[in-house]
């Protein structure tokens, strides 16, 4: 159903606050990282810096996938590697900027290809010595595999279960291609030892900062978009494919080419989250392209609450650092502890957090406006 103020960019109150926090977070965590002394209480250590960097580019990338799942009922199992292919984009442009600082010194090769002896630069090399084409490769390769991919999957009116097991399968085949050593993507180890970015050192305190800030930056902008989308005519279209989607076919709507343009959009938003990840955690390799972290997306969208938008960001927030936390104190529980924690979801808090405090506002009205923002 859709709520009274589907038309409000910044209703309702979570919405709001959502928006609130993270330009809070894009402004003051750079300046109590920078500005105040490392021996005061309030200084953010850089490893922070970057890790809270990183929270927000996967908070991004489940943004992505409640787009598809929560408001069009496409849930993609394989959406990590839209993710992963705006990482090497972009990692490629940053290894084309190391030039003869890299350890054998060639001014064009990457280390790993002089290393396998290649002679030359591969084609599809060219252009990412260029930061714009770079960028422009960082939405326009996973868009044009999403449109490639949706277009032939709904034409054939695939849906449910076997597109899911379908966009597994695409992550899993990309998974196996990138861990081979002639695909010219640095194979198994990936793209590493970046130098800089732009002129700027990868490894300073001010760039940790500014990436921090524009992923803070990148995540709001899209959280609007995306509440734009949800909130127009396009987004009730949407929700009516959702949940009766042979009857809107009947009532004349190409439904193909409404699931088709949400999800090419969710690719690029989720190569976006990938570009910015990759200078802030210094590597890019297959590993990204592993089924599991597209399922682990998911776990996260549905923790936070599937349909809501910020309860995607919270539920990819709270999930990693409980993976953070978890990884380090206790490692060998980490994966029980997902696995638990999805089975709980599911049984106890089917709508996630956002959702159960939704069930609740009945007597707590602030909670309904915090809440109150499924279409």
């Amino acid at each position: 159903m859709l709520s009274n103020d589907h038309g409000r960019l910044l209703s309702p109150l979570g919405a709001k606050i959502t928006l609130g926090l993270l330009l809070a977070a894009g402004v003051l965590v750079p300046l109590l990282n920078l500005a105040v002394p490392q021996d005061s209480v309030f200084h953010v250590p850089t490893y922070l810096v970057s890790l809270l960097g990183k929270y927000l580019c996967f908070a991004l990338l489940a943004l992505s996938v409640d787009l598809i799942w929560g408001y069009c009922g496409i849930l993609s199992l394989g959406h990590g590697a839209f993710f992963a292919l705006g990482g090497y984009a972009m990692g490629m442009h940053l290894m084309r900027q190391i030039g003869d600082r890299g350890v054998y010194g060639h001014p064009v090769l990457p280390d790993f290809m002089v290393f396998l002896n290649w002679k030359e630069l591969p084609w599809y090399w060219y252009g990412f010595d260029s930061f714009p084409f770079a960028m422009l490769m960082v939405v326009l390769v996973p868009g044009l595999l999403a449109l490639v991919f949706g277009w032939l999957a709904f034409r054939s009116r695939v849906t449910g279960v076997y597109l899911s097991i379908i966009t597994q399968a695409m992550t899993f085949a990309l998974l196996l291609a990138f861990f081979r050593n002639d695909m010219g993507f640095g194979g198994n180890n990936g793209l590493t030892d970046f130098k800089d970015l732009l002129g700027f050192d990868l490894q300073s305190d001010g760039t940790r900062a500014a990436l921090f800030a524009t992923s803070a930056l990148a995540l709001a902008l899209a959280y609007l978009l995306c509440r734009w989308i949800v909130g127009s005519k396009l987004g009730r279209v949407l929700i009516a494919i959702r949940d009766a989607e042979s009857r809107t076919r009947f009532l004349g709507y190409r439904v193909e080419f409404y699931k088709l343009f949400v999800f090419v959009l969710s690719a690029m938003l989720a190569g976006i989250a990938g570009a910015l990840y990759v200078p802030q955690v210094g590597i890019i390799n297959p590993s990204e392209f592993s089924p599991a972290n597209s399922i682990e997306i998911v776990i996260w969208v549905a923790v936070g609450g599937r349909g809501y938008l910020h309860g995607a960001i919270l539920g990819a927030v709270l999930v990693n650092y409980a993976k953070t936390y978890l990884t380090g104190a206790a490692p060998e529980i980490w994966l029980f502890f997902l696995g638990g924690l999805f089975i709980a979801v599911t049984v106890f808090m089917p709508k996630g957090i956002i959702g159960s405090l939704e069930q609740v506002s009945a007597r707590v009205p602030l909670l309904a406006r915090v809440a109150g923002g499924r279409q």
